[in-house]
């Protein structure tokens, strides 16, 4: 039984990124949200476009004010009004200013932008109270961005900041990596969906809409293959036909030792290699990883598929997937780096406890207590069967191997797995 860090190691090995030249589309910026570059992006504008001015003032030559004060102001001839997105049509000469307003081009000879609040106007006279600094207020052209440089690199997530750069930069195109396709279905002859009649023994199958929506969230697309009857015929068409359509497939289901083998001859017999079969985790124990040595599928882009044997207990299953299938995710979709879960240390509210065997995972929420933040543990049983008390929490308290209690307002390190 592998430890939970060497089967997160062994999983993010094992995935390839998508590919920079086939794994790609061209997209509109409007439907860029969430989207990842595949390509570095570059402008042909500067940042700034042009000089201009960083507060409402006077434009004005350095030398003529560098002197002024309250007990001696400079007074100005004021020879133009420049609002932004006005072409300056005079040239400051010694002895004048020009109006001018925040964003607004900076005129030829002007240097210096004097704040109104430092001036005092008299018509067409403007008096100087305060010396600036030189060049104070003025943003140069290319201050912050010169044409031709890389604006974004390749495997940046595009979100609202990265967007508004973009569209400021009028790059309306975009080259992003496709949406990883994840193939989804659940074993078990026990299950129904959820618009059924439920009949004594049934369980309705959960996992594959829970699982559905943490693709979605992932940026990835679901391929919702159904539940799958314990029987090898059944699981090996449902395998197959995942393999030849998908990146990464998922299946969850409570089936027995026994059926696991066959799952296992299944996947041997369409020539997977298994890594894993089980993890000093819990919830979450039996988990299966495989490989598939060649792409199997007749897709434009094939993909070498990984399958991900999930534990058909729900919260098993969605614990697994937060700590080791969302990680694969975020590498194969071409994610520059950051794949790794993301721990932290945080006071917890209760006390915790584990059996210090495997790796424990307890589900909660963090609170913002008084400015520090705190895990409190989700009422009721932590049973990965008990499936309701996980509503509405967001995180997973982690009790290490051989810690078996953690006390009130110790510190924890805590996975949030939603925002």
């Amino acid at each position: 039984m592998l430890s939970v860090s060497d089967a997160e190691a062994i999983i993010l090995n094992l995935v390839q990124p998508l590919d920079q030249q086939r794994d790609i589309e061209i997209i509109d910026l409007l439907a860029a949200d969430r989207r990842i570059i595949s390509t570095p992006v570059t402008s042909k504008l500067d940042f700034p476009h042009w000089d201009n001015s960083a507060m409402d003032g006077y434009a004005v030559r350095y030398e003529d004010v560098q002197h002024s004060s309250d007990v001696q102001s400079t007074s100005l001839e004021i020879i133009e009004e420049i609002p932004a997105g006005y072409q300056p049509q005079s040239k400051v000469k010694a002895g004048q200013a020009a109006r001018i307003f925040t964003g607004a081009v900076m005129p030829r000879g002007a240097d210096t932008v004097v704040m109104q609040e430092k001036t005092r106007r008299e018509d067409n006279r403007v008096f100087i109270l305060t010396a600036p600094q030189p060049q104070e207020f003025v943003r140069y052209k290319g201050a912050f961005y010169q044409a031709g440089k890389q604006l974004l690199p390749r495997g940046v997530k595009l979100n609202a900041p990265e967007i508004a750069v973009l569209a400021a930069a009028q790059c309306v195109k975009l080259s992003v990596y496709r949406r990883p396709r994840v193939a989804i279905f659940s074993s078990g002859d026990e299950l129904v969906t959820a618009d059924q009649i439920l009949q004594p023994g049934q369980i309705v199958d959960s996992n594959q809409y829970a699982l559905a929506a943490l693709v979605r969230e992932a940026g990835a697309e679901p391929l919702l293959l159904g539940i799958v009857k314990d029987h090898p015929d059944a699981l090996r068409e449902a395998i197959a036909y995942a393999i030849t359509h998908a990146d990464i497939v998922l299946s969850s289901g409570g089936v027995s030792v026994g059926d696991y083998d066959y799952i296992d001859q299944i996947l041997e017999s369409l020539e997977a290699k298994i890594h894993i079969q089980s993890v000093a985790i819990s919830p979450g124990k039996p988990l299966t990883v495989a490989t598939f040595p060649t792409p199997h599928s007749p897709l434009p882009t094939p993909h070498f598929p990984i399958y991900f044997g999930l534990p058909g207990n729900p919260v098993s299953a969605l614990v697994t997937f937060w700590r080791f299938v969302q990680p694969a995710l975020r590498k194969l979709s071409g994610l520059a780096g950051g794949w790794e879960p993301k721990f932290l240390k945080v006071r917890s509210h209760h006390e915790l406890k584990s059996n210090g065997k495997r790796e424990t995972y307890v589900w909660g929420s963090l609170r913002l207590i008084a400015g520090v933040y705190e895990f409190h543990k989700a009422g009721g049983s932590q049973s990965s069967g008990n499936l309701i008390n996980l509503a509405q929490t967001n995180a997973l308290a982690v009790l290490p191997v051989g810690q078996t209690v953690i006390s009130p307002q110790a510190e924890v390190q805590v996975l949030r797995v939603a925002l």
